[in-house]
């Protein structure tokens, strides 16, 4: 019994393919009538209620099962019709009601108002459900890489965690499914409405030259008949099919709603007062003119005016219950409060002023209540959300931020200081709101452009009152409290390794301590002094290589020390140690794209190392290294189509020396080795940098 209630939907399907086929009974026709109607009702008041589309995901597969069943019943009442022999009533006892209802006695006028129905669901309602799901599809595919962009940004400031993410990407997708599969279940919508206007011609024209030939009656008769009874059937079909089709305009416009279409039109109209009573003074001043509908016009404009006059005086009650209520003054006690000179005379308060800061952050006066806890500011608890992310994800603390602001900056401006020298700039505007732009806009937004101060991106400060027009255009709007912390979360991340200083690396290790002392015992500093291993961990933090596994990391380096004193062969050593850490880092969803080395590339920078009493480094002329930045350039193009981060892969002999010199040019590109990728990874090779003279052809093969 449980097995078929779970295959109920299919069972069903089956027995609505067999409508076609079977013929039905009147009275069971009357009652899948009935509940046809009672469930195109029900879808829409499900699409009324609910606040965004994915709460009735399933509504593109529902609308072909009630499609099929609506067709069903055509065809059965059809067959019913058409089988009339003359003895009693031709049609079910609902479809000759509803025939009734709407001809009164007068077939020409029910004809016209049915076919008037017809068309207004035909043209207006299903034609712009059909434009409208076009749009949402193609709006929503368009703005898929800026809302990722956006999920990555939160995901790195610490806002969400990895959990959350995948939610949000998954729910990305979902809508991306959902409005293309919306895209192409309208034209299911439309072509009902068309196939209900062939199924009325039939049983009205085949009904006549049946009920002739059956000797039903005169011509009169018989098309008095077969009138009443399809114009009964054409109307029990429209009228689900016309609320189906405007449930399916329902749907794809909830993307722009906030709750339930009932509490936003409530909400909205009920904001607006004066609006209301303008129109309700309009139509009072058409009610007194002379010549005009004078009761129905004042009717209506004093029941207006007096809606507007209720709404009005809530809003200026709420707006009065908002106003804080005046704080008490607080009296200072300027004689506590010590001259400057009269403190610097102490020598210990001078030497205060030597101390550096790791990260200071300094705001123009504008910014300080996205700061100032007092007064709703968040900053301060995003920054605390970043660095439990941070030290979960990398395995290194941030150290505390100093936040202060400045009269030497400009109101909106806001500085990022490393070690005391400024390291990042920026400027936002607090009463707006950032629209970064999508590849292909639908449209324009008016706003002041700008560049996306994370990661560069073209964007216009909008309005609040933009807002959700821009994201129907595809903008990925952000506030501005995100757009601050999400700057100031990537500088850190790229100077992160600046922060290592010897104090963290044995904070590090006293952590470690506690559960392997016995390898801390060996390591340190008997095989591996502090400083070597700072310089180690700093390596691994340039590159975005967490330090987290510090216990591998040690293991490897002890081994590594065995062989070789050069800091940067152990550093390789220990990233091959760390090829899971490393693929999970860069890799998505088992897949990495990459840009590759020719061998003979590979071969000239092998030769361009040298060696001095300081180590190995890269001499690498002037005419290699142009070739390889210029064709890497080309590539970026793609990683930059792609939202993912660049990669080049090469091998392990020259990643480190490779990656330094790649970094004076393109600081957010990755060089990995082969080494470091584990073998359950698929690689795909967008690109391979090859010598100049192969470089046009192996471009155009690429682009092929």
């Amino acid at each position: 019994m449980r097995r078929i209630f779970q295959n109920s939907i299919a069972l069903m399907v089956v027995v609505i393919v067999m409508f076609l086929i079977i013929p039905l009974h009147e009275s069971l026709l009357d009652i899948l009538i009935i509940t046809n109607i009672a469930l195109s009702v029900v879808i829409l008041m499900v699409t009324m209620t609910i606040s965004e589309a994915l709460e009735f995901s399933i509504f593109p597969s529902l609308l072909l099962i009630t499609t099929l069943f609506r067709l069903g019943l055509n065809v059965s009442t059809t067959r019913s019709i058409l089988s009339y022999d003359g003895t009693g009533e031709v049609g079910t006892a609902v479809i000759r009601t509803f025939g009734n209802l709407i001809t009164q006695g007068n077939i020409v006028l029910g004809i016209i108002i049915f076919f008037i129905i017809v068309l207004v669901q035909f043209i207006v309602i299903t034609k712009g459900a059909e434009r409208v799901a076009e749009v949402a599809a193609r709006f929503t595919l368009d703005a898929m890489p800026g809302k990722q962009m956006a999920i990555d940004a939160d995901l790195s400031s610490g806002l969400i965690n990895e959990q959350q993410a995948r939610e949000r990407r998954g729910k990305i997708q979902r809508e991306a499914d959902f409005y293309g599969a919306m895209d192409g279940a309208t034209k299911i919508v439309k072509g009902d409405a068309t196939m209900s206007l062939i199924i009325t011609a039939i049983n009205l024209i085949g009904g006549i030259i049946i009920g002739s030939m059956n000797g039903v009656g005169d011509l009169g008769t018989v098309a008095q008949t077969y009138s009443i009874a399809t114009i009964g059937d054409g109307l029990v079909s429209q009228l689900p099919a016309l609320m189906i089709s405007t449930a399916t305009g329902m749907i794809v416009t909830r993307s722009v709603s906030e709750g339930s279409l009932n509490s936003d039109v409530i909400q909205q109209f009920a904001s607006q007062p004066r609006a209301i009573l303008t129109a309700g003074a309009v139509l009072i001043i058409l009610g007194i003119i002379p010549g005009t509908p004078t009761v129905p016009l004042l009717v209506v404009g004093v029941g207006l005016a007096v809606f507007g006059y209720i709404m009005s005086g809530r809003l200026d009650r709420q707006e009065a219950a908002a106003i804080a209520q005046p704080e008490e003054p607080v009296e200072a006690d300027m004689t506590a409060v010590p001259s400057e000179t009269d403190y610097y005379k102490d020598i210990n308060n001078v030497y205060g002023l030597l101390t550096v800061d790791p990260i200071e952050m300094e705001f123009g006066y504008s910014l300080i209540p996205l700061v100032d806890e007092s007064s709703g500011g968040k900053l301060i608890s995003r920054i605390v959300i970043f660095r439990r992310q941070y030290a979960q994800d990398m395995g290194f603390v941030i150290p505390s931020i100093r936040l202060h602001d400045s009269s030497a900056l400009g109101t909106n401006q806001y500085v990022v200081k490393i070690k005391g020298e400024e390291v990042a700039r920026g400027e936002i505007l607090v009463d707006y709101y950032l629209a970064l732009e999508p590849v292909n806009p639908a449209g324009e937004i008016d706003g002041i452009e700008t560049i996306e101060p994370a990661y560069g991106i073209p964007s216009r400060w909008i309005l609040p009152e933009n807002k959700e027009m821009a994201e129907i255009y595809g903008y990925t709007v952000i506030d501005p409290l995100s757009v601050m912390q999400t700057h100031m979360s990537e500088v850190v991340r790229r100077h992160a390794y600046e922060l290592l200083g010897r104090a963290e690396v044995m904070q590090l290790v006293e952590n470690l301590k506690k559960n392997a002392p016995e390898l801390v015992e060996e390591a340190i500093p008997n095989v591996l002094s502090y400083a070597n291993l700072e310089r180690i961990l700093r390596n691994l933090l340039r590159e975005g290589v967490p330090i987290r596994d510090l216990g591998t990391i040690l293991e490897t380096a002890v081994d590594a020390m065995m062989t070789t004193k050069d800091l940067d062969m152990v550093t390789e050593n220990i990233r091959v140690a760390l090829s899971r850490t490393i693929t999970r880092r860069f890799c998505e969803h088992g897949q990495l794209r990459v840009v590759t080395l020719d061998a003979e590339v590979e071969k000239r920078v092998i030769s361009s190392l040298s060696k001095n009493e300081q180590g190995i480094y890269l001499a690498m002329g002037p005419d290699l290294m142009q070739t390889i930045v210029n064709q890497l350039a080309e590539y970026l193009k793609k990683f930059n189509d792609l939202s993912q981060t660049p990669i080049v892969l090469t091998s392990q002999v020259i990643r480190v020396y490779l990656s330094r010199m790649l970094s004076q040019f393109y600081p957010g590109v990755y060089v990995l080795s082969f080494n470091e990728i584990t073998n359950d990874v698929q690689i795909q090779s967008l690109g391979n940098i090859t010598l100049a003279r192969d470089g046009a052809r192996d471009r155009k093969a690429a682009a092929v």
